[in-house]
């Protein structure tokens, strides 16, 4: 679709982002693929993965998603939470690929296991408030996300790390959840709650004592006693952890910093997904992180983009009006059946000079008259006629409508460009079904590293 945009705020306006230097950079340690939910991010994850590994690199694509399609278009049976090695890819140079999901319960539980002893360990994950915390707790799926990359970039095994962010309600989520998080371990309630342990001894047992009589007149009725119980609990075993999970996270969001990252905001060319889009590229860039550039995904196209909605809509209403088909007794000419008028058809003539110069001899009327039986079967039919031209009607009403997305489409990219004509684009063109083998993850990725994305 490159050169259909003009003026300001098309493609021709702004740079073209070209992913092949960006996987073939050593430098380049870890992507991130973000946007709002349902724009492709983990396909587009998984394709870069297949392409980077097939040029060459060592990749682990750490996925959200738990759909089954994404392991099984790889030849895996699941994904879990330990990268799994993917066969059949045609690598060189070293090049390979492992794949994983993101099990955020398991992260947390790793967590706790590599940072306590194991009495210790084995109450916190037994303790009824962890397990809510670790299952459901806003932000800790994001936050895990973050852990495990960090957990990821430090064994070193891998020498590009792909990361597919999770699906929600706004793409802002990923980078604010770690300082939601640690706002919550680090809050005026938690802080209450660590004072007992922090004490110790029978003064302890004493502040708690005071503490929890405080409590237990508004939270007690509000939550239950069992409930500040388990938290109280959960306090005390965590109460060593605390800092160290605020220190990797900060030490994560450096990382998402530093120069060998880069980010792909993926969207779809709708307006919501564009808005979202719109607001990240403005908060990557506030909090200084690498942005590579925009993936525009499944951008609609038309091999007939000549024939614009309006000169297809007015042939449909010909075609079903009748005015453009042509039922005169002339046309049997086409088949070299002599017209039954006096007056030579227009059809019959150019036929005669054209298609069939020697038909004007007379040794050549023999050799017609043995197809007038196929005429009368195939060329004479009104109503074959008819259902030739509600089948061309339907489909110039088709192209009209595809005509109608494209223009929508354009107008929807062009505006986002118009605003952030920094921002380096690539189109990828909608595939007629879905990916289901490395086949068609191949062909997602050289969509992405063609100009413009192929489409």
């Amino acid at each position: 679709m490159e050169g259909t945009a003009a003026g300001a705020g098309g493609l021709d306006a702004v740079p073209a982002l070209e992913i092949d230097p960006v996987l073939d950079d050593r430098g380049t340690r870890i992507i991130v693929c973000c946007g709002s939910g349902g724009v492709g991010k983990t396909t587009t994850a998984a394709a870069l993965g297949v392409r980077a590994a097939e040029r060459g690199r060592r990749v682990v694509v750490l996925t959200i998603d738990p759909a089954r399609r994404l392991a099984q278009s790889m030849g895996i049976d699941a994904l879990d939470n330990t990268p799994r090695k993917v066969d059949g890819i045609k690598g060189s140079d070293g090049g390979e690929l492992h794949a994983m999901m993101l099990d955020m319960k398991r992260t947390f539980d790793e967590i706790v296991e590599a940072h306590a002893d194991p009495a210790r360990a084995r109450a916190i994950l037994e303790n009824p408030f962890y397990q809510s915390l670790s299952a459901g707790f806003a932000g800790t799926q994001e936050y895990m996300a973050m852990e495990k990359l960090g957990q990821l970039r430090a064994r070193d095994e891998w020498d590009l790390i792909i990361v597919d962010t999770p699906p929600s309600r706004s793409a802002l989520d990923f980078l604010d959840a770690p300082k939601r998080l640690g706002s919550f371990l680090d809050g005026k309630f938690i802080k209450l709650l660590m004072a007992p342990a922090k004490v110790g001894g029978r003064a302890g047992m004493k502040f708690l004592n005071v503490g929890m009589s405080m409590m237990s007149g508004t939270l007690g009725k509000l939550l239950g006693g069992q409930f500040l119980g388990d938290v109280q609990t959960f306090v005390a075993a965590m109460d060593t952890m605390f800092g160290g999970f605020r220190t990797r996270a900060d030490a994560t969001y450096r990382l998402l910093q530093a120069p060998g990252t880069a980010f792909l905001v993926v969207a779809a060319p709708e307006r919501d997904a564009l808005r979202e889009a719109a607001y990240f590229v403005e908060r990557l860039a506030a909090e200084g992180m690498p942005l590579a550039g925009l993936v525009l995904n499944r951008v609609h196209g038309s091999g007939a983009a000549g024939l614009s909605a309006e000169r297809a809509r007015a042939a449909a209403e010909n075609l079903e009006e009748g005015r453009m088909v042509d039922r005169r007794p002339g046309k049997t000419g086409l088949r070299g059946v002599p017209a039954t008028s006096s007056e030579p058809s227009h059809h019959a003539t150019a036929a005669d000079s054209s298609a069939r110069p020697s038909a004007a001899r007379p040794s050549a009327a023999p050799e017609a008259a043995p197809t007038a039986d196929v005429t009368e079967e195939h060329g004479t039919d009104p109503d074959t006629d008819q259902d030739l031209a509600r089948l061309t009607a339907g489909l110039l009403r088709l192209h009209a409508e595809r005509m109608r997305v494209l223009a929508r489409e354009q107008r929807t990219r062009d505006r986002f460009t118009a605003l952030h004509p920094e921002v380096a684009v690539t189109e990828v063109a909608a595939l007629p079904g879905d990916v289901h083998d490395l086949a068609g993850l191949r062909a997602i990725g050289e969509r992405l590293s063609s100009p413009r994305g192929g489409s």
